[in-house]
């Protein structure tokens, strides 16, 4: 049981995937669910810091590296798009863009792109982790929702 649990906690920390792929993963093995989603919860938030921290400064030094430029690239122009659109429908509701960007578990959201968005967009490392956390929250409920039928979309 602990490796199905340590299964689910590295895919959520899976940039693209998160906790968005791991809650179901988690169903999947028949983990329980409020354990289940607790560990998606911090596997998702651990990369976090790290990500704002560092993975700006890292983007930019290996964008015009041989084997690494092109991922680099990918990530800086997929973060600043992301930052841009943030930033333009928030105008100064930065923080609850963040949270909705984050917390609405669509394809290319998420904590990862979300952290770095906002890095890119300089806004404090306090405010990032906090809109991204509630987001990872509301995220996470809605997968568990989804994962236990609670929505079922069959007529």
């Amino acid at each position: 049981m602990l490796s199905k649990y340590l299964i689910v906690f590295f895919i959520s920390m899976v940039p693209l995937v998160e906790l968005r792929g791991a809650i179901p993963v988690s169903q999947g093995f028949d983990l329980p669910i409020i354990r289940s989603y607790i560990i998606c919860i911090v596997g998702n938030m651990l990369p976090v810091p790290v990500i704002y921290l560092f993975a700006r400064k890292f983007l930019e030094w290996g964008q015009d590296k041989k084997f690494i430029g092109g991922i680099c690239s990918f990530f800086l122009v997929k973060g600043q798009k992301a930052g841009e659109k943030l930033e333009a429908k928030a105008g100064k509701g930065l923080f609850v863009a963040l949270f909705l960007f984050v917390g609405i578990p669509l394809p290319g959201t998420g904590a990862w792109t979300g952290t770095l968005a906002a890095s890119l967009l300089d806004m404090k490392f306090r405010d990032t982790v906090i809109a991204v956390m509630a987001g990872v929250l509301f995220a996470g409920l809605i997968m568990m929702a989804l994962s236990m039928g609670v929505f079922s979309f069959a007529g």
